[in-house]
């Protein structure tokens, strides 16, 4: 049978060499973390380091996770840009083949239009001018007359 026997350090058995009783009020700490010395910090260290320097705090499991989100995420985002952008390029270059020519014609038929107006007033007044009664000029007179509010001669 195993018998266990429990070994005691020296270490813990002997006092511990420190400063007298006399001396407890002039205790000063210089394992402490928090450090007031710049000698342990180097001047060429940037934020960037510092952050690098962060990734040994976060288990790799958990770093494989957040990264593959993270390439996850970016993924789709470039993937979403990449088609937003064909399918921009694809609607202005269809408004450009299509909607000039259109719009071309449209102001084309709409000088037409204005064009045959016109002739229609020219050859309505024509029609005034060479019927040459005096009954159809005075209706005109009057119309024109009532029209400004002045009598009709």
């Amino acid at each position: 049978m195993v018998e266990l026997v429990e070994v005691e350090d020296e270490s813990f058995e002997s006092k511990q060499i420190g400063p007298s009783d006399n001396e407890e009020d002039y205790y000063t700490d210089t394992d402490s973390e928090i450090s007031t010395d710049d000698e342990d910090v180097p001047d060429e260290e940037t934020i960037a380091d510092r952050l690098v320097a962060l990734k040994d705090m976060i288990p790799p499991t958990t770093r494989s996770y957040i990264a593959g989100k993270v390439e996850t995420t970016t993924s789709w985002f470039k993937s979403g840009l990449l088609f937003s952008g064909k399918t921009l390029w694809v609607i202005s270059t269809s408004a450009l083949l299509l909607g000039v020519p259109w719009a071309l014609a449209f102001a084309e038929e709409q000088q037409m239009v204005e064009m045959e107006k016109e002739m229609r007033m020219r050859e309505m007044g024509g029609e005034l001018l060479s019927s040459g009664g005096s009954g159809t000029a005075g209706a005109l007179n009057a119309q024109l007359g009532a029209q400004q509010g002045k009598p009709a001669l």
